[in-house]
């Protein structure tokens, strides 16, 4: 768990901690534990970790949404993912996608999303390399 924790503390200090002021980079730390201990149980999330000689090297988190009358297919969200600088190119963050669509296709999802920084070209990048393709914009303006 904890490794866990701290890949997912790297992941929001280096994304969101760059690209959004109005999210709270403490969150894995303040919450994590609880999120992911519930997460472990519950059939409808996937929660992944890569090891090099013990240590947690990257993750991934994945949940199943159900379908519903506005949107009538179920389908999985790639809620977050990260791999460690020094283990990047090395094919750790395909495997990942690639259990998560396998979990995602045993499950009964139809279509699989991810949701990436618009300014994170090397995440958009990565995603498009395994198979997803832009489908909308989320503008945002301060108040």
């Amino acid at each position: 768990m904890d490794g866990l924790v701290e890949c997912s503390s790297a992941l929001f200090a280096e994304d969101a901690g760059t690209r959004d002021p109005s999210i709270n980079i403490d969150w894995p730390r303040e919450h994590g534990p609880q999120r992911f201990a519930t997460g472990i149980d519950d059939p409808n999330r996937l929660l992944l970790v890569a090891t090099c000689e013990g240590a947690v090297v990257g993750h991934l988190v994945g949940a199943l949404g159900e379908a519903s009358a506005m949107k009538p297919v179920k389908f999985a969200t790639l809620v977050s993912m990260y791999v460690q600088p020094g283990f990047r190119r090395s094919r750790i963050g395909g495997r990942l996608v690639a259990e998560f669509s396998g979990w995602a296709k045993e499950s009964g999802a139809e279509a699989a999303e991810v949701t990436a920084y618009s300014s994170n070209a090397e995440a958009i990048k990565f995603y498009e390399r395994n198979g997803f393709a832009p489908q909308s914009v989320t503008l945002q303006t301060s108040l």
